[in-house]
Formats: structure tokens, sequence, C-alpha cells
């Protein structure tokens, strides 16, 4: 039976309900299927508060996890004696030392300028080479739709994130590309974090530990003050009780099909 013939006879709320289980289909279990993960954030520390539980989740169980992170952060503090190029120097080290908590090996840096960054069709490409580089299964990125976002890196990493998905398996959407070498690759998931329409959520609960030891990683940010951490295991608990188990970390798992005209993919 066609899916037309199988809406043929349903009512119009139960069409719309049969197609957003049939494409929500596509991402379910996304997280156990994935060997490779490409992490694109703004900034040194954005991956290790909002998923720093998964990515140690994924990284004990063997998943290859690269860090690409777009901005230097040297906007990141309130003290006006912390100079930018010093700040940014320590933010590096910072997420390095966090990386090797939460076992991911390779950092990338584009070292745009914090808060100045804007979805180019030259980060697009940049980030497309490197999908095409190391040919992740998953993308993992900030919501870019996340209502009252008022940073402006944060929208557009998400943004650049999604379009280099999208773009990266057509052959000719990176100049020169493929006589570098550089074949098509489509990775199988985009996962968003910070979203206000998670459709999956990953237990995170034996994690929690070394994700809290990653974030303390980024002291410029955190400073001694144990606020934050208090926030984010009620963050977790929230997202926990959505989850029915202690603490769990949320995504909105989309495929390339969700991002291209496709009016389900806001509910799915």
């Amino acid at each position: 039976m066609s899916i037309e013939e199988i809406i043929e006879g349903l009512k119009p709320d139960e069409a719309w309900d049969f197609a957003l289980r049939f494409f929500a289909s596509d991402v379910k279990g996304a997280f156990d299927s994935v060997q490779r993960v490409m992490c694109i954030q703004p900034h040194p520390d954005d991956t290790d508060i909002a998923a720093g539980g998964t990515i140690a989740k994924l990284t004990n169980k063997g998943v290859t996890v690269v860090y690409v992170t777009l901005t230097d952060g040297r906007l990141g503090t309130t003290d006006p004696q912390m100079w930018p190029e010093k700040l940014a120097a320590l933010r590096r080290k910072e997420q390095e030392e966090a990386a090797r908590a939460l076992g991911v090996k390779e950092l990338v840096w584009l070292n745009c300028r914090d808060s100045e960054l804007l979805p180019t069709l030259e980060l697009r490409w940049a980030l497309i080479r490197l999908i095409r580089k190391y040919k992740p299964d998953m993308i993992m990125t900030p919501d870019p739709w996340l209502t009252y976002e008022a940073h402006p890196d944060h929208r557009a990493t998400g943004l650049l994130a999604a379009e280099a998905t999208f773009f990266s398996p057509f052959p000719h959407s990176l100049p020169g590309g493929l006589e570098e070498g550089l074949s098509p690759h489509a990775p199988r998931y985009i996962a968003f974090y910070w979203t206000r329409k998670p459709n999956t959520f990953v237990d995170v609960t034996d994690y929690v530990d070394v994700k809290l030891e990653a974030v303390k990683s980024h002291k410029t940010q955190m400073g001694d003050s144990p606020a934050f951490e208090q926030l984010l295991r009620a963050y977790m608990r929230i997202m926990g009780k959505l989850a029915n188990c202690r603490y769990a970390e949320a995504f909105k798992v989309l495929t390339p099909l969700h991002l291209h005209s496709n009016e389900f993919a806001e509910e799915i």
C-alpha cells in the first residue's frame, strides 16, 4: 500500500500525525548508530556546557568526536583588565583541557572574531571542506532558530552548520573541492542543542561528573562560583524527567531531508 493510499482513509489531523511519525522515524536511534561526530560550536565551551555528557558517553563507546570552534572567544569577559588577545589564548587552552576530559582528541579552530560572526559563503565552504575531510555521521551545533537568541555567533554557527550539512553532498558546492580529492559527503543527522523543540533525549546520568569536570576547565567563564554547576544540574534534571531518567541532555535531531522545504520539520 502506498503512502497516499494510507492517508486517503485518514481524517486531516490523523493524516498530519501520520506524516510526523513517518518523518520522525528517520531520526530514531541516531545517537546509537553514529561512529563519527563533528561538533560545530560558536565559542570554546559551548558544546561542553550543552552536550558534554553526551560527548563523554559517545567517546566512551569509541565514537570519534571532532570539535570545530568558529570564534576565538575574545569577548567572553566582564573584566576590563583582561585584554581580548590574552583571553582568546586562555580560552583555547581551557577548551583543550576540557576536550581531554571528555575524550575529544581533535580540535579545529577557525579563529573568527568573537561576536562578529556572519553566515558568509566563505565560512560555509570552510565547513563543507571539514565535513568532507572528517566525514562525520552527525553534526552537532546550536539551534539557530532558538527564540530570542541575541548572540549573533550562535545564530550564525547553527545556520552555517545546517547549510554545510545540506550542501556537502552536492559535488560542486565547494569550489575546487573535487580537484583536491574532497569527495562529497552526506552526514546522516544534524543534532541541535539549546533548542525549544527537542525530539531526542540522551541519558547522561553516568556522565554528569565528567561533564562538570570539563565545564570547570573553562575557568575564565565559570570562575569559582557553584551557581553555574547547580544551574546545569537543574537543567539536566528537568530533561531527565522528560526522558524518564535521572539526568539527560536534549536535542532536535533532523536529517538533511528535513532541512529544505519540509513543513513537518518543526514538529518532528
